[in-house]
């Protein structure tokens, strides 16, 4: 695993701890922001270990959709689960009424343990030696 990959997955790791710090403290509405970057930051990890980088949101969940999902190489979940979690940030940080739930945001914290537990066991087999065939 690349260096920058690893650093991003622990990005990820730090978006999900302060998620659950203002979920307690701040509320929803900003907790689904952090909830949301964690997702993005595990994304942008397995695409960087392909040598991939974007700098628009769009691009990267695009690129993700196309290297991870339709390519069968992780669930097709995970990207339904950065695109809701994207609307739903920009739904939070946009309006000013707070529309989301503390249970939607908790969904979204597990949803991003899920996305980056499954991020880490995809990058550590890609690790490993193959073995040779024939």
């Amino acid at each position: 695993m690349k260096e920058g990959t690893r650093q991003l997955l622990e990005k990820a790791e730090r978006a999900i701890q302060a998620a659950d710090v203002l979920l307690g403290a701040a509320g929803a509405e900003f907790a689904a922001g952090r909830a949301y970057y964690a997702m993005f930051y595990i994304a942008e990890a397995l695409l960087y270990d392909r040598d991939q980088t974007f700098s628009k949101h769009g691009a990267l969940h695009a690129a993700y959709g196309k290297e991870f999902s339709k390519s069968g190489l992780l669930d097709p979940k995970f990207h339904r689960w950065l695109l809701n979690a994207f609307a739903l940030r920009l739904q939070e940080d946009y309006d000013a009424e707070t529309l989301v739930s503390t249970e939607s945001v908790e969904e979204m914290l597990e949803q991003a343990r899920t996305f980056l537990a499954a991020a880490q066991e995809f990058l550590s087999r890609e690790e490993q030696p193959q073995p040779p065939t024939g």
